[in-house]
């Protein structure tokens, strides 16, 4: 592995920085996979190798400067599980700000509690798949029919 010295030609100043920024993270995000709580191991046994509707999904993926507990790139989907300490009004303010702050990346936002994930295993599934599942079509309603509404012709042009 090739590491850029602050003195590299061929890294810019903020390349340099953010190398030092991302390594720690990546660290953080490996230590959290090794330490994961009851409910992340649940919803990862439903997750990892595609189980679910046919999606990859990582766990503690780092994006920004954020560490998320899942994340699906292909469907830009983030999924984030609170535990009690979310209850917490300062912990909430930042979880608001930091999910703005990925969401202004394009990622979309899937956030249930430990207790949902414990409780309600099924539900937490349907609403994952509810997000990624597409929109359905808006069938066009044309206000002529074959020969316009009235049955007569239109104009010819």
């Amino acid at each position: 592995m090739i590491v850029a010295t602050a003195n590299d030609p061929n890294k810019s100043a903020g390349e340099f920085k953010q190398h030092y920024r991302i390594k720690p993270l990546k660290a953080t995000a490996r230590r959290l996979r090794k330490r994961q709580t009851t409910s992340e191991k649940l919803l990862w046994q439903a997750l990892h190798n595609r189980q679910l509707g046919g999606m990859k999904f990582l766990r503690q993926h780092p994006i920004g400067h954020s560490i998320v507990d899942f994340y699906c790139h292909e469907k830009q989907l983030a999924i984030e599980i609170d535990g009690g300490i979310h209850l917490n009004v300062d912990v909430k303010d930042r979880d608001e700000i930091r999910q703005k702050m990925i969401e202004d990346y394009g990622i979309r936002f899937f956030r249930c509690t430990a207790n949902e994930v414990e409780s309600n295993f099924e539900g937490v599934l349907a609403g994952i798949l509810k997000i990624v599942a597409p929109a359905a079509p808006i069938p066009s309603i044309s206000r002529e029919g074959p020969r316009g509404a009235s049955g007569v012709s239109s104009p010819k042009s």
